[in-house]
């Protein structure tokens, strides 16, 4: 239970402040200034939350790096299951959580749908925009398998590595997509704005579920076949 407890209180915060920035400073194209402050927001969390939950449940706080873990074995069915239904509760949580803030302090959420993603950038195109969650997803988890992988020697710094590359991937993925990589971050916001009335970012929310998935799955088909030692005929 308390690996749970810590994912949903990870995701929570990766939301909350991830979100909250990009809500904040907005995301336009004009202004560069909020790309790289979102993009930052979201790396620096999971360095935060990988030095401080990240003993207790391997900060995951991510659907499809919980994939990549069962798919290597790395954790069990039953723990799939509870890892994703607390990162799913924990975006919702935060998701409410910015709601309050934001309606109650009146401020102007410059997204317009609480940091949801969509497809703006890539011109309202399914295709496209499942094209770049499945390469950034790849990237990300290509870089989480490879520097937690027991054959490195790069454990104590594993955290600053994961949250650098979701920095980088961000920084490409904001003007198109909002950048997902992660089916929970884009749950909660797009169920919490739609209930605030703003119902835009469901009409492509399964992009940001399927596309991270898919990319995750690859990513540890690619990392588990060149990890293997070559054998000598």
């Amino acid at each position: 239970m308390k690996k749970y407890i810590a994912e949903f209180i990870g995701t929570c915060v990766l939301v909350t402040l991830g979100c909250g920035t990009a809500m904040l400073v907005g995301c336009d194209a004009v202004n560069g200034g909020g790309y790289i402050l979102t993009a930052l927001a979201f790396g620096l969390v999971i360095v935060a939350m990988a030095y401080s939950i990240g003993n207790v449940s391997g900060c995951h706080i991510n659907p499809a790096v919980s994939l990549a873990m069962l798919m290597n074995k790395s954790l069990s069915p039953k723990d799939f299951v509870g890892y994703v239904c607390a990162q799913v509760l924990g975006s919702f949580a935060g998701s409410f959580l910015l709601m309050c803030v934001f309606d109650l302090g009146n401020v102007e959420d410059k997204t317009g749908g609480f940091g949801s993603n969509g497809l703006a950038g890539v011109n309202g195109s399914f295709v496209a925009g499942l094209i770049v969650e499945i390469v950034l997803t790849f990237i990300f988890l290509m870089a989480i398998l490879g520097v937690t992988s027991s054959k490195q020697k790069h454990g104590s710094f594993a955290g600053v590595v994961i949250g650098l590359t979701l920095v980088l991937v961000h920084i490409l993925g904001i003007g198109l997509t909002g950048t997902s990589v992660n089916p929970a971050r884009s749950i909660g916001p797009a169920v919490v704005a739609a209930i605030n009335g703003n119902t835009a970012g469901l009409e492509s929310l399964w992009v940001f579920i399927a596309g991270p998935l898919a990319g995750a799955a690859l990513a540890q088909v690619v990392y588990s076949f060149i990890e293997k030692p070559e054998t000598n005929k």
